[in-house]
């Protein structure tokens, strides 16, 4: 199973800081490397139409997964870092070329977990 967070982000931190609109999320360099690389805005994306939901914007630590399910359709999970679910979706296509994914949602800025 190929995880794309072995490929990216690989400091601690970042150096900079990118702004999601119309939502002005905070996203690290290790989160754009991986969108740019493997054509995945659509994940930050994802993320943030979330945060619209009033139990979930209120979870300040925010784990999600994505997880390929079968060839090209993937599964996301967020959970509050105490494996307590606070959201999943079916996607039914992807050409996401890793089969796992893990950003997380810190206080308003995404990242991958090498990054914290």
């Amino acid at each position: 199973m190929t995880n794309a967070n072995d490929n990216f982000g690989n400091s601690n931190g970042s150096e900079n800081f990118y702004v999601q609109k119309p939502s002005l999320m905070l996203y690290t360099d290790g989160v754009r490397d991986m969108a740019e690389t493997c054509g995945a805005y659509w994940l930050i994306d994802l993320v943030v139409s979330y945060q619209g939901t009033r139990e979930i914007n209120l979870q300040r630590f925010q784990v999600w997964e994505l997880t390929r399910v079968k060839q090209q359709k993937f599964s996301i999970l967020a959970s509050d870092g105490n494996d307590n679910r606070i959201a999943s979706q079916q996607i039914p296509f992807s050409d996401f070329p890793f089969d796992t994914a893990t950003l997380w949602l810190v206080d308003g800025c995404m990242m991958l977990p090498t990054e914290y």
